[in-house]
């Protein structure tokens, strides 16, 4: 039985507490919003999941109405959307974005 593009998105999401996707990957994202989000993330020092949206057009095309949230990249946290670069930039100023990055890295550790 294959997995529907919106089953196969609730998968990753509840696989991975800490999740963006985006336009290529971390190491070569393929959009500044992207980059941007990446280097947010990767700046609070623990690893994360990325789903390039660029190879999955299935997913591209379904996760805006699935998250309600039209654009990307996207950060989900703990099963939740954060949001999107914006977002994310405005939390990291804010000293928020480190700490529920690291608040959920360290919840999933010892789980």
């Amino acid at each position: 039985m294959t997995m529907t593009t919106i089953e196969k998105i609730q998968k990753q999401i509840s696989e991975n507490p800490i999740l963006i996707y985006m336009k290529g990957s971390p190491k070569l994202p393929s959009c500044g919003f992207s980059a941007q989000a990446s280097q947010l993330l990767s700046q609070c020092g623990v690893p994360f999941a990325y789903v390039d949206i660029l190879q999955n057009p299935d997913i591209r095309a379904e996760l805006p109405r699935y998250a309600n949230w039209p654009t990307f990249p996207q950060l989900w946290v703990d099963g939740e959307l954060v949001g999107g670069c914006d977002i994310m930039i405005e939390m990291f100023q804010a000293g928020e974005l480190q700490a529920l990055i690291k608040e959920t890295a360290s919840k999933y550790q010892t789980a």
